[in-house]
């Protein structure tokens, strides 16, 4: 199917409402795969934002979006590589033996897309998912000042929120959004840079997302709550999401359906806490998807709570398509745990009734921290090899010392990095925690490790 150009896009007819571009920057990194991501926090800010009156439209750097852009093809359920541009090592990343590149689309072609707009945005909103990827927001900010240099440039998103004195220093924006745009403060702040009367907040306002700018899926993303009820040492999900709200089982099927009914097959979920208050919203969704048996699959790539998994959750999950399984295990010695505690019978329990249910091995990835202040990694083996002899393939999850966590100081304290100072030393690919910090020699041995080799 052909992909439009993205300047084809016509704004649709509001009446008169303001005309919203959302953008989603490149990644800079030393890697980035493509897990099923999606910038939802910018589309539940575009949904809220048409619901209001407005018309919006999407430009995700992430995104194949045209069709003479050469794409690595994707992989399994519909994951895989971006393609992507070396760049200089950043000054504050220069003493690493690593490259580092801009991923995404072209940088011309999407500043020749932008320019092509007519007529042009009434305001601009740039999303920002990782602290450490804010190069990319920084760059397509000045591209819009450049365009549109009257134009409000509003930046939301991880980077603004627990960065913010670094981003109100060094982002060309008119507006730095801390939090969720359904905050009435943020929601205030928007009209207001619009020089608009304030509309009240739509229904379902923060778990709607605009996945319909999409013009050709091949996944799409399930939201079905924001933030989380537990406080885990390393997360920032109470800084970014101070209460746990779940949404409408109704609305999030008629998601599913409608997104399904565009050829997608492949939904992953964005919660946090997936299984918590299932009742709520979780299984009216799942019983719907069985109900009109509907073909898809179902993936977690945010690890699940395994003191959850009981017997009848994990036959529940089977039934209505789950297909990749992550889980949080975070380590084996229970008895010093940073996470949720989980004991070694409720791990065990769990991994068992995944494959009671008929989960087969290669659907079972499971999360191991790696990388936090002070520890000890021989734990750390310790548990790989736990989750081998399981016959489940294990992954180190990197520690991001992230601001806003509790565990936060103490890293800043552990790391020779100024991580305070510096959002590009809170990368977790240069394992800023550990002693001596990344090296290629240990990096191989703990892939051979993860292998069973």
């Amino acid at each position: 199917m052909t992909r439009p150009s993205f300047p084809d896009i016509p704004w649709p007819d509001t009446e008169n409402g303001p005309r919203i571009l959302g953008i989603n920057p490149w990644i800079t990194d030393f890697a980035a795969f493509n897990v099923w991501s999606r910038p939802v926090g910018l589309l539940a800010c575009l949904d809220m934002l048409r619901n209001a009156g407005a018309s919006v439209a999407l430009m995700d750097c992430l995104d194949p979006t045209w069709e003479d852009i050469k794409w690595p093809a994707a992989g399994k359920y519909g994951t895989g590589h971006y393609p992507k541009k070396e760049l200089e090592l950043p000054d504050a990343l220069s003493s690493m033996d690593r490259r580092y590149s801009r991923y995404g689309l072209p940088r011309d072609r999407v500043r020749e897309a932008l320019a092509a707009i007519d007529p042009p945005p009434d305001a601009v909103m740039v999303s920002s998912i990782m602290t450490y990827w804010y190069p990319g927001a920084l760059d397509v900010l000045n591209i819009a000042a450049e365009l549109w240099p009257d134009t409000p440039r509003i930046l939301g998103g991880t980077y603004a929120t627990l960065c913010t004195d670094h981003a109100r220093k060094h982002a060309n924006a008119h507006l730095i959004m801390q939090g969720t745009m359904e905050n009435k403060s943020n929601w205030a702040s928007i009209w207001a840079a619009l020089n608009r009367p304030v509309p009240p907040l739509p229904d379902n306002a923060g778990l709607g997302l605009a996945l319909d700018l999409y013009a050709t899926p091949t996944y799409a993303p399930i939201l079905g709550s924001r933030g989380c009820p537990f406080a885990c040492e390393y997360c920032a999900s109470r800084a970014l999401y101070p209460r746990f709200t779940q949404g409408n089982a109704k609305a999030i099927l008629n998601s599913i359906i409608s997104e399904h009914t565009r050829g997608v097959r492949d939904f992953a979920f964005y919660d946090d806490a997936l299984l918590v208050n299932p009742d709520c919203w979780l299984w009216p969704t799942l019983d719907g998807i069985q109900a009109r048996n509907l073909d898809l699959r179902l993936h977690t790539p945010n690890a699940m709570h395994v003191r959850r998994l009981s017997l009848d959750v994990c036959h529940k999950l089977k039934q209505a398509g789950l297909t990749t399984v992550r889980l949080g295990l975070e380590t084996t010695d229970f008895d010093n745990r940073h996470d949720v505690k989980l004991t070694r019978k409720e791990w065990e329990d769990g991994a068992h009734n995944l494959l009671e249910s008929g989960f087969q091995l290669d659907d079972i990835g499971v999360y191991i921290l790696f990388g936090l202040p002070g520890q000890n990694l021989d734990n750390v083996e310790q548990a790989v090899r736990h989750v081998r002899s399981f016959g489940f393939r294990p992954h180190l999850a990197h520690y991001t010392p992230i601001p806003g966590s509790p565990m936060f100081d103490e890293a800043c304290k552990a790391s020779p990095y100024p991580l305070a100072d510096e959002p590009l030393c809170q990368n977790n690919s240069i394992w800023p925690c550990v002693p001596g910090n990344f090296d290629w020699d240990k990096a191989r041995q703990w892939k051979y490790l993860l292998q069973g080799k």
